[in-house]
């Protein structure tokens, strides 16, 4: 039988969901999808993420796949799906892929962006999709050891347990810090990422930036390969996954 491979582009705001990942007791963006794209196309499909978000982490750039037998029309599709979705998950394009495309295994790289407050206040609307850790931070240490973490390294002092995978190299691309309105925003790019990695190496930065850490431990701490030797990790909600780019 004939089968078509669609690629669909996601964003949601993962405040009211356990995450991304299907689950038995909970309610998941994947499940809730999977389960408007089978209203729609009226046969039982295997929708597939590039990767699973932590409960109350958004997306703007989530990427699915999943394989039909009948061919759609993009139009059609996002005005149904969106229609039958909650207002806080939205599929925003369509697209028919190689049968050999894979959300998660044909990916080159993601991108997570993390949104800190540095003023005195929060403003409300800005309350679940960004983090205010307490003051003074120094912001120039915070840049400082950033660059200690890009490169190739196990990060198993930075993962924590779940990692689906047992080796815990990566390569992290990039790791740039950058003002943003009220704050800063951390702008990580690797080939692919750990349990929880990305909050718990924004956790350690801002340790640094408070100086409770020196601004040299990054190394010190990537050597321990020891989850219990860095400092707690960063909320999820100023966390976004922001796009998931392919060769």
């Amino acid at each position: 039988m004939e089968s078509y491979n669609y690629k669909i582009l996601i964003a949601y705001d993962g405040t009211d969901f356990h995450g991304w990942q299907q689950q038995d007791n909970s309610e998941s963006i994947q499940a809730i999808i999977k389960k408007a794209i089978e209203i729609h196309v009226n046969e039982p499909i295997r929708l597939i993420g590039s990767g699973r978000t932590d409960q109350g982490v958004h997306a703007l750039g989530q990427v699915a796949h999943f394989q039909v037998s009948k061919e759609l029309c993009s139009s059609r599709f996002l005005y149904s799906l969106n229609g039958l979705l909650p207002r806080s998950i939205r599929i925003l394009d369509l697209e028919e892929m190689p049968a050999t495309f894979h959300a998660q295994h044909s990916a080159s790289s993601k991108e997570y962006h993390y949104h800190i407050i540095l003023e005195p206040f929060i403003q409300p609307t800005r309350r679940l999709y960004a983090w205010r850790p307490n003051p003074p931070l120094d912001v120039a240490l915070l840049s400082l050891a950033a660059s200690d973490f890009i490169g190739t390294h196990d990060f198993t002092s930075f993962a924590n347990k779940g990692s689906s995978s047992v080796d815990a190299t990566r390569t992290l691309l990039r790791l740039d810090v950058l003002e943003e309105e009220g704050g800063l925003r951390l702008e990580f790019e690797g080939t692919g990422f750990l349990y929880k990695m990305v909050r718990n190496i924004t956790g350690t930065l801002i340790a640094i930036a408070q100086k409770r850490l020196p601004y040299n431990s990054v190394p010190l701490l990537l050597r321990a390969l020891d989850r219990r030797v860095a400092p707690e990790g960063a909320p999820p909600h100023g966390l976004f996954l922001v796009k998931v780019n392919y060769k």
